[in-house]
């Protein structure tokens, strides 16, 4: 809302330093500010409020040690999250953003999942929370809307490879006026591929070049697969004091990243990188975000003060994706949000090994002390805070190797 006041004031008036709020860069690092400060200073408010609501966590009983401590921590934390990612995002970012405004219905779409998930274990008593089904069903709720909207709308384009100077020198003027390097396209980003580009449209247009108006098929469900296996990757990795909040920040500043330069026509033509008009101001977003993740570890690092719950971790998973896909990264997932992977991985390995010994052998084994992997450092004795701090640092590098691959093609 300040970005159209601060603009007219600018056209109208010639405000002095109106023309600020122009400037990306600017209004993010107001957003990363501002978020910060409600994160931690109305954070605590937040806390007290959950407290005397008696939103405690109930802790289940896994032989873990100062696992009875955190009995009765308040939970829902997310609130903190989305409340101070909003807050910037309503007040600097432009509204009218295609970009935007997918980032703020996913925020609102899977903080309701979340949120409706912890209140059913708290107040309803009800253990099991939300049914896995019904979660499974948001989560593909938010990718088919995700998926729709990138696949169809007219505003989310990229711009196509520059005409070379051949072909420039035998264009006419008006030719060259007409012709709009922004299209729609089903390219993406992808490590080690020629221009480290791929086409979704090339996983069917081999049979028949005809059928590449119905590359939607196959563009639409990986949406949907990549927005509920981040989603519940966040959400498994939220097991220890300050691991999904830490994790996550170091992946969100990384996407931030990606988002400015991919945004910026000038750096991504220097770096050689795909530029996405119009992309650029979900840098505002992201980086709102990003600051209410690293507010909310001042309360949630160990030992915790507040717990994200459902409401912070599957937001968290899902708006994730959502930038991901939306500043065609999302095949750098499995490396930028690897921790994440590993989790789930260990996760999948555990339960399917498990089944598969008792089926042939009469009794389940196990590969890991117990799951998701965080748990089984934790049977090993290490304590969870250093345990956190590893993670973390896997991440950062995780997320420098992401960085890295834009450049090996």
């Amino acid at each position: 809302m300040l970005y159209y006041l601060f603009e007219y004031l600018e056209s109208e008036y010639q405000f002095p330093g109106a023309s600020l709020f122009q400037f990306i860069t600017f209004r993010a690092a107001l957003a990363i500010i501002l978020s910060l400060l409600i994160s931690t200073i109305y954070g605590k408010r937040i806390i007290e409020f959950l407290r005397k609501k008696q939103m405690g966590e109930s802790i289940r009983e896994l032989g873990l040690d100062g696992q009875a401590e955190k009995a009765g921590t308040p939970t829902m934390g997310g609130v903190i999250i989305i409340l101070a990612t909003l807050i910037p995002v309503l007040l600097f970012a432009k509204l009218d953003n295609i970009y935007v405004i997918l980032l703020i219905v996913a925020t609102l779409w899977m903080g309701v999942i979340g949120f409706t998930d912890d209140y059913l274990k708290i107040k309803k008593k009800d253990k099991e929370g939300l049914a896995g089904k019904f979660k499974v069903i948001g989560q593909v709720g938010l990718g088919l809307i995700v998926g729709c909207t990138m696949y169809f709308h007219e505003d989310i384009t990229v711009r196509q490879e520059k005409a070379d100077s051949d072909i420039e020198q035998v264009v006419t003027t008006q030719e060259k006026s007409d012709f709009n390097p922004a299209i729609k396209s089903t390219k993406t980003t992808i490590p080690f591929f020629k221009n480290n580009e791929f086409d979704y449209s090339d996983l069917i247009t081999w049979i028949s070049p005809d059928l590449g108006k119905y590359a939607w098929l196959i563009f639409i469900p990986i949406v949907i697969f990549i927005v509920t296996a981040v989603s519940n990757g966040a959400n498994l990795t939220d097991g220890i004091d300050g691991l999904a909040a830490g994790s996550s920040a170091i992946i969100v500043l990384t996407l931030a990243l990606f988002a400015w330069v991919s945004g910026n026509i000038i750096f991504s033509d220097y770096l050689n990188v795909m530029y996405i008009p119009n992309s650029g101001e979900t840098t505002i977003f992201i980086t709102a975000f990003a600051g209410a993740l690293v507010g909310f570890l001042w309360y949630n690092t160990y030992p915790a003060q507040v717990f994200m719950g459902d409401t912070g971790s599957l937001t968290i998973g899902g708006i994730i994706a959502v930038i991901a896909i939306a500043i065609r990264k999302e095949f750098l997932v499995p490396i930028l949000c690897g921790i994440f992977f590993i989790e789930t991985l260990s996760v999948m390995i555990q339960v399917s090994w498990f089944k598969y010994t008792r089926k042939k052998y009469g009794e389940g084994r196990r590969v890991f002390l117990m799951s998701p992997l965080h748990h089984h450092y934790q049977k090993k004795g290490i304590h969870e805070s250093k345990i956190v701090s590893r993670f973390w640092i896997v991440g950062i590098f995780l997320a420098i190797i992401a960085v890295i691959t834009l450049k090996v093609r």
